[in-house]
């Protein structure tokens, strides 16, 4: 990987909406999708659109079988630097909203992922892919 990939994750109120402006409008090319959410590749950098009601409780996804934060930002780093700056959050005690762990185990999209909070209880997403063609496969 050449540099760093933004990662953006955002609530929508319509998927097919947003597959139509993001994918259709803006020219964004989908990556991998479930009933919730899609990926998109918004000019080399990965945005999520997850579905969610407007509700009070609708603040995260199920994807792979954890419970997402719908609102979140992260970065795309290697794997290596992922294994060291985790390894940092761990040894400095902070508390994962999904502990440092390999989601899409043998599928496109394989990934090393965890996610956190801010102090100021913004969640964060740190993520690496083994091969930098396999961020936006499907």
């Amino acid at each position: 990987m050449n540099l760093p990939r933004f990662h953006l994750a955002f609530p929508v109120r319509d998927l097919a909406e947003a597959r139509r402006f993001y994918g259709e409008l803006l020219g964004c090319p989908e990556g991998r999708s479930a009933p919730q959410w899609v990926d998109f590749d918004f000019y080399g950098h990965q945005i999520v659109a997850h579905l969610c009601a407007p509700r009070a409780d609708a603040t995260t996804n199920e994807v792979d079988g954890e419970n997402v934060p719908v609102r979140h930002f992260g970065v795309i780093l290697g794997l290596p630097e992922w294994q060291a700056v985790t390894g940092k959050l761990q040894a400095a005690g902070i508390d994962f909203i999904i502990q440092p762990q390999t989601r899409f185990k043998g599928q496109p999209g394989e990934q090393a992922t965890c996610f956190f909070l801010d102090p100021s209880g913004n969640a964060l997403e740190l993520k690496a892919f083994a091969a930098d063609a396999m961020v936006f496969a499907r």
